[in-house]
């Protein structure tokens, strides 16, 4: 791993949390991502599985934890089952987790190698009436592909037919929702490498530049600071491919006179950033697109001071839709006849922002929380509002990441990165 070891007093914590909201005389598995072929022998670079990795710590493959907070035997109330690490696979591949280091990045003190989860795990499920799996059902879930997890629960299914079967995801999705200072300062890292990036591509851009090259600048500036590189795949765009809102080919001249939109975000130890930045190639902005700009930005800066204690997520969206409709109004993309005569399935100002104005974020991009339950402090969300208008070769894009706090506004994370027209062309035009 390229991150700093982490307090191994969050991982105890989120366990604790975990075991809490357990029925009684019930256990819980939770398995590592498999390492995923391309072909020959030839794989994809590991990710470890974002719930595992929250309740344990462990980024290596092949692990398995189990927690069990009934136990009859108090060693066996939380058990980590790791592939034996040996001198061959300390040459070919780098060590392994050893039990010693094992307990010291998780405060697991039951590890065992995984050539005992059968008999181990047996002598468990004897003693348990449940089990709770961990299936994914995030709402952007794509889950045709079978996981390990998946391999484990028909297994297990098969095995175990008369245990009550039970979901982590909704404790998760609870726990997760909320963030641990600690997953907080993990996060800031990941947005200060973030800002670090764009500080470099500014250098970079100008008319003539392609966008994959302004993708590398960036990757090695996230590489260089202990980053594995992009929380997700990078959105380069200049010119009308800004109005691709998933636009990653990232393979465009960048042209004088045109706007880049870039969304991309490093990730740290796991953990996510997201921004989205939109700079003049040439370094000034014409009349027009300070218009457009600026319309973005007004929804963006209103939009922050709704993201507080005691919000519904489904309220603030209608409210931004608003905040939008009144903002193109403004400039002239919407006139009143198209506000009156609206659908109010789809609004009139979904022609030009037709994506929503926020998301969870933390270890995964779009990360696992409540969307139905009230906003609370210490959650953490995206707040990015945009518009496209293919006819003008522009769309703008505004996004940061904000902690929700107490009282007051949300804490910008991303604080560091220019956003104003004025602060952008001075910072372009200076270098």
């Amino acid at each position: 791993m390229k991150y700093n070891p982490i307090d191994s007093k969050l991982f105890k914590k989120n366990r604790a949390n975990f075991m809490q909201q357990m029925h009684p005389k019930t256990l819980a598995v939770f398995n590592s991502n498999d390492i995923y072929p391309i072909s020959a022998d030839s794989t994809i670079p590991f990710q470890q599985h974002r719930d595992i990795f929250y309740l344990s710590g462990v980024d290596q493959e092949e692990s398995i934890l189990v927690l069990m907070p009934n136990a009859n035997n108090p060693v066996h109330k939380e058990v980590l089952f790791l592939k034996e690490t040996n001198e061959h696979i300390a040459v070919w591949e780098g060590e392994k987790l050893t039990k010693e280091k094992a307990f010291e990045r998780t405060g697991v003190t039951a590890v065992y190698w995984l050539q005992q989860f059968d008999t181990i795990f047996n002598q468990m499920m004897a003693e348990a009436e449940g089990i709770y799996f961990n299936t994914n059902e995030h709402l952007r879930a794509n889950t045709e592909v079978q996981t390990r997890e998946d391999r484990f629960i028909v297994k297990c299914k098969e095995k175990y037919p008369a245990h009550q079967v039970y979901k982590s995801a909704p404790i998760l999705h609870a726990l997760r929702s909320k963030k641990d200072p600690i997953e907080i300062d993990l996060m800031q890292h990941a947005c200060d490498i973030t800002a670090k990036g764009i500080n470099r591509v500014l250098d970079f851009l100008k008319p003539g530049v392609w966008e994959d090259e302004l993708e590398a600048e960036i990757m090695h500036e996230f590489l260089r600071n202990r980053s594995k590189g992009f929380a997700y795949t990078p959105i380069i765009a200049s010119g009308k491919n800004a109005c691709v809102l998933h636009y990653i080919e990232n393979n465009a001249q960048c042209q004088d006179g045109d706007v880049i939109l870039m969304d991309f975000g490093a990730e740290y130890a796991n953990y996510a950033s997201d921004q989205t930045r939109c700079f003049p190639v040439n370094g000034r902005f014409t009349d027009r697109q300070k218009q457009v700009y600026n319309a973005v930005l007004n929804v963006k800066k209103a939009a922050e001071k709704l993201l507080v204690p005691g919000t519904l997520i489904p309220e603030y969206h209608k409210e931004v839709g608003k905040l939008m409709t009144d903002q193109l109004l403004q400039i002239g993309l919407l006139d009143k006849t198209d506000v009156k005569n609206e659908n109010p399935e789809w609004p009139a100002y979904k022609k030009y922002f037709m994506h929503g104005a926020s998301h969870f974020i933390g270890l995964d991009t779009h990360d696992s929380g409540l969307y139905h339950k009230p906003i609370e402090a210490g959650m953490v969300f995206t707040c990015e509002p945009g518009i496209y208008i293919p006819e003008e070769n522009l769309g703008i894009r505004l996004e940061d990441d904000l902690i929700v706090r107490e009282s007051g506004d949300p804490f910008n994370m991303m604080a560091s990165i220019p956003l104003e027209i004025e602060e952008i062309e001075e910072t372009m035009n200076s270098k």
